[in-house]
Order: structure tokens, then C-alpha cells, then sequence
């Protein structure tokens, strides 16, 4: 058997008395590594339910926040998803496994070559660029979602107008201690918006994000 199999399907299970009942977003995080992802010292850590730190001051999100985030997305089988804050890679393989066309954006620079050198040699076909990801990526709008995996302080301008008509966006919201993650979905020219708290992120750096 594979290294981590079990570990994997004990991650599932606590996923699921959690709440996560997307079986697309289940099934993609049975089948991604996690621990491909991790710094070594942490590999025997990959399938507990925590974030981990990766390098330049990072993390890679707890399993729990990203299916939570993924869930939230509601896309469906071929969304054009942008995710901002490519860290480790890990949302974006997961966003890969669901079906997703993703883009990903990472703002530092060892990150991102790092991030898309371990995607290539996973086989995921995943749109990588580094830059700042406040501003989104405009080349590819609209997007059907758009997930931000680091904490910003107001809802960046430029990702609202890179949503898709009926497109949702899933970003951490607030202060520096704790944040809420906020769902907006695009109904025409509304945008309809709800909060869920209880969550903690990095801080989302950028031009429309907290600065340096």
C-alpha cells in the first residue's frame, strides 16, 4: 500500500464529521499528497488536521480550511478557478483534482518556482505566475472562482471585477488575529456576500492587501 493511504482516509472521515459533504472535494483530497507538500520535518504531520509552516514565513493551510474553502466555491467539473496565494501548491492540486482550470498566483518568487516545479511532477496542468495577487489576473478573466488563501483587510476591487456572472469568491477577511472567511457571489451587478468565523490566516500582501 501506498505511504499515507490510511492516514489519508482518517483525514476524510474527520473531514466529513466536520461537515465537508462536497464527495468532488472529498475525493480530491483522498487522492493529493498532502505530504508531498510539507518541508521534511513535518511529513509525519501531513494528514493531522493543522497547518504546517512551509518557507518564507508561509503555511500550508489546515486540510479542514481548504475543504471548507474548496466546498464553498461550488464549482463545478471545468470552472475557471484563480486561486491567490499558491504557497505550497497544495489548494491548487486539490482545485486541479476537482476538474478545475486553475491559475494561481504567488508573490514570492522562490514560492512560486518551487510550487510549480513539485505541480509539473505531479501531473497537474495548473497555470502558475508569481506577482501580486491583490490585483488578480485579468488575461484570463472572468473566472467561475476565485479563492484567496492569505488574509486580506477588505475585499480587493480587482478580484470582484474578475468574477464571472454567477461566480463565487472565498477570501479571509479582517484583522491580523483573526479572520472570517467571506463568500461573494456575483448575481449580475449584485454581489451577495456572507461571513463565516472562526478562522486564521497570513497576512495577504499587495497593493489592495496589507502592506510590507
Amino acid at each position: 500500500m501506498p505511504r499515507f493511504v490510511e492516514e489519508r482516509r482518517e483525514l476524510i472521515d474527520l473531514l466529513r464529521s466536520r461537515g465537508i459533504k462536497n464527495e468532488r472535494v472529498l475525493g480530491a483530497m483522498m487522492k493529493v499528497e498532502r505530504h508531498r507538500f510539507v518541508m521534511p520535518t513535518f511529513v509525519d504531520s501531513s494528514y493531522l488536521d493543522q497547518a504546517l509552516p512551509i518557507s518564507d514565513g508561509q503555511t500550508i493551510s489546515q486540510p479542514y480550511t481548504v475543504a471548507f474553502m474548496s466546498q464553498a466555491l461550488e464549482v463545478s467539473e471545468g470552472a475557471k478557478v484563480l486561486e491567490i496565494g499558491t504557497g505550497s501548491g497544495y489548494q491548487a492540486a486539490v482545485l486541479a483534482e476537482m476538474g478545475c482550470r486553475v491559475f494561481t498566483i504567488e508573490r514570492h518568487m522562490a514560492l512560486h518556482l518551487q510550487s510549480r516545479k513539485l505541480l509539473q511532477s505531479l501531473g497537474y496542468r495548473v497555470a502558475t505566475r508569481s506577482g501580486d495577487g491583490t490585483v488578480g489576473w485579468s488575461e484570463y478573466a472572468p473566472y467561475d472562482g476565485i479563492i484567496v488563501t492569505a488574509a486580506a483587510p477588505s475585499v480587493p476591487d480587482p478580484l470582484i471585477k474578475q468574477l464571472a456572472d454567477g461566480g463565487r469568491l472565498v477570501i479571509p477577511v479582517g484583522g491580523q488575529a483573526e479572520q472570517s472567511i467571506r463568500v461573494v457571489t456575483r448575481a449580475g451587478d449584485e454581489y451577495v456576500q456572507k461571513d463565516v468565523e472562526g478562522f486564521k490566516f497570513v497576512p495577504l500582501i499587495g497593493k489592495m492587501g496589507w502592506e510590507k
